[in-house]
């Protein structure tokens, strides 16, 4: 009858077979380029602490990553500086056209005062300006202020208010002298009343509804005498101010 379990022979001739599969494996393994064995990277205390640099030629994927992620940060700074070297020169561009169409709709040139420097003013409360009023002068205005410090018994009353003309545009009469803007003020103001009543006048007309009939003359007499024959209040309020024997308001 047949055995039921295998033989001692069979046993040793599969083993014998599984090593002489084993070992192909291994030597297909070992001959192939790409399923060589690496080196192990150090430890990242023995790479950190000890100042031994990591091993980049075992670690291809990871110089690769930090490769491209730096090249990828300087790309992203170098385009974000670029738009905003871009928008900064667009938005002077936009304000300089702006300032030079404003002064073209002026239709002169603008000058800018230099605020750092003292300034001239015509105020009643400031006798002395910080400097006088015309810096640039003529040949005759500069023999005129040579002329000035000499004795002024020696200067005509023309010199006199040609020298004041230099250091003072106007004088306190013309500075106290009305200028009219009253005028301006009064125009304005009845300008913008006449605007809002146009404006009453047009709502009254097409937006307020009609006046309610409860305000008509002869719905209010008719109330008042109501409220009077119902005695509303006859101590001290309506209808204690009426005599009822007379029929009239005491």
């Amino acid at each position: 009858m047949p055995c039921c379990f295998p033989c001692a022979g069979t046993r040793q001739e599969q083993r014998a077979k599984g090593r002489q599969i084993s070992t192909l494996i291994q030597v297909s393994t070992s001959q192939h380029p790409d399923n060589r064995p690496t080196a192990k990277p150090p430890p990242r205390s023995e790479a950190y602490h000890a100042d031994v640099p990591l091993n980049t030629t075992t670690q291809p994927s990871l110089g690769r990553a930090r490769a491209s992620t730096s090249g990828h940060g300087r790309t992203m700074l170098h385009l974000t500086t670029g738009r905003l070297g871009s928008l900064l020169t667009r938005r002077g561009i936009m304000a300089l056209t702006t300032s030079n169409v404003r002064m073209a709709s002026h239709g002169h040139a603008v000058e800018q005062a230099d605020m750092s420097v003292p300034m001239y003013c015509d105020r009643i409360d400031t006798p002395l300006p910080d400097r006088i009023y015309k810096d640039e002068l003529s040949a005759t205005e500069k023999s005129l202020k040579q002329k000035e410090k000499g004795p002024w018994a020696q200067l005509t009353d023309e010199e006199k208010l040609a020298l004041y003309r230099i250091s003072f545009k106007s004088t306190y009469a013309e500075m106290k002298q009305p200028d009219g803007e009253w005028k301006t003020v009064v125009a304005g103001m009845l300008f913008f009343f006449g605007i809002t009543g146009l404006i009453v006048i047009w709502q009254g007309i097409y937006v307020y509804p009609e006046t309610p009939h409860t305000f008509a003359p002869e719905w209010k007499a008719k109330q008042a005498q109501r409220m009077l024959d119902m005695r509303v209040n006859p101590v001290e309020g309506f209808a204690s101010q009426w005599d009822y024997e007379k029929k009239q308001w005491k």
